[in-house]
């Protein structure tokens, strides 16, 4: 029986502007995009109400869904520091609304390193910006999406069930694992599947002492057949959402990684 995930691209990878980016995602064959919405046209304060219908008509005439947006302010900081979440918090409440307005259920972003002891200052304003935003997405049927790698996802789960909303899920980034740890990339599908709504395809190695690579799909340390079947155990049927952020020719390596999951995917 074929698989029934969706192939995704995260448009910022092409790095060809927000439009061109969803006319090549067309063009390669994707079936939905996601959009980064942290700054320029589509940050929400740029982004008028009235623009919002057009642009969202203009995305389903190339036949594309938008599978998430992408709402990542300051990956390091995330959700762990009070100061930084003065502002972080409206913003994000707003990109949860522009969400409402192009029909997309799902808002990706990385929480930061949270620490194991619950007791910990940092823990607990972690703790409590996902409860306020989570809350806020819950109210409105949407869902943020912490990406997995700074943390096991053993403790990722841990921190999760202190969080009282369904409004935080997890961006399952195989990737992010193999390079931020390594951390086990396919036992912790199983460990994380009831929290998993959106993915990152992405691939890369870790250097060690904190450093690591992007590759192409397949070149790096993700083991995909592994993964995904992983995915399909845990019974996970939303997107593979293609992520480049490092090469000199992106569009190729694009094309290539759309090539590389449909021969999974079909």
């Amino acid at each position: 029986m074929a698989r029934k995930w969706k192939i995704g691209v995260l448009t910022h990878s092409l790095k060809l502007g927000v439009h061109e980016g969803i006319l090549k995602s067309a063009e390669l064959g994707a079936d939905g995009v996601q959009l980064l919405v942290t700054h320029g046209e589509l940050f929400p304060d740029n982004f008028p109400g009235e623009k919002r219908a057009e642009f969202k008509r203009f995305v389903a005439d190339q036949g594309l869904e938008i599978s998430a947006l992408c709402a990542d302010f300051n990956w390091v900081k995330g959700f762990t520091d009070a100061e930084f979440n003065k502002e972080n918090e409206p913003r994000l409440k707003k990109c949860v609304d522009l969400a409402c307005d192009l029909e997309t259920d799902f808002l990706t972003m990385h929480i930061g390193h949270v620490p194991a002891d619950e007791s910990h200052p940092v823990f607990q304003e972690a703790l409590r910006m996902c409860t306020e935003v989570g809350k806020y997405a819950e109210e409105r049927g949407k869902c943020l999406l912490t990406e997995t790698g700074p943390e096991s996802p053993a403790n990722l789960l841990g921190f999760l069930k202190h969080v009282p909303t369904k409004g935080i899920g997890v961006n399952y980034d195989p990737a992010n694992l193999v390079m931020c740890g390594p951390f086990d990339h396919i036992g912790g599908v199983g460990i994380l599947k009831d929290y998993i709504r959106h993915t990152h395809a992405k691939d890369g190695i870790c250097l060690g002492k904190g450093t690591w690579k992007e590759l192409p799909l397949g070149e790096g340390g993700v083991v995909f057949p592994y993964y995904l079947a992983a995915l399909e155990e845990a019974g996970y049927d939303g997107y593979l959402t293609i992520e480049r952020e490092e090469g000199e020719d992106r569009v190729a390596d694009v094309a290539h990684a759309v090539k590389f999951l449909k021969a999974f995917c079909t």
